[in-house]
């Protein structure tokens, strides 16, 4: 592993430890030229994702531009980071095991809206505002009109009181 401080490419591997619920290695480094100490992360990849983009480029899939989106979409929420990095490895697991090598932006962005959609409100429409490109004031609140309406559908309607004995 080459050293981020000095670019050499002697390293050791001072500590490892699972990490991510074991989907994952954290590694503890030393740098054999400088000194240095440094952290890696290893995952397993199960396959090469491509994501065929609304234009119709095609990128590779980039899981730190995952957790970027989602991080900034939680900012000041409260949210702990570790449940964050929990949300993007699910995120990932439900990609890679789909059996695709290519997933679709608009499949991508409703995967997000929909683990969003049950962490936070806020979060959900704050990503919600950027993938599907608000413009003006009155999309955020068409959406958030919508999202009060499947609020409804959701809950349960309110039960009718028994009858009050006292009264006849």
């Amino acid at each position: 592993m080459r050293c981020p401080f000095c670019g050499a490419e002697d390293s050791q591997v001072k500590d490892s430890r699972p990490v991510e619920d074991g989907t994952g290695v954290r590694r503890r480094r030393q740098c054999g030229a400088c000194g240095a100490r440094f952290t890696t992360f290893e995952r397993v990849q199960l396959r090469d994702i491509t994501v065929v983009k609304r234009d119709g480029r095609r990128v590779p899939f980039d899981r730190d531009k995952l957790a970027r989106s989602i991080a900034i979409a939680t900012r000041k929420r409260g949210i702990d980071p570790e449940r964050i990095e929990r949300v993007v490895t699910a995120i990932v697991r439900r990609i890679e095991t789909s059996g695709e090598s290519e997933i679709r932006t608009e499949t991508l962005g409703d995967l997000v809206l929909d683990i969003l959609k049950e962490l936070d409100e806020v979060a959900y429409v704050r990503f919600a505002s950027v993938y599907k490109d608000f413009a003006t004031a009155r999309d955020f609140e068409a959406f958030i009109r919508e999202l009060d309406r499947g609020a409804d559908a959701d809950e349960p309607s309110p039960r009718p009181l028994p009858p009050d004995p006292q009264r006849r």
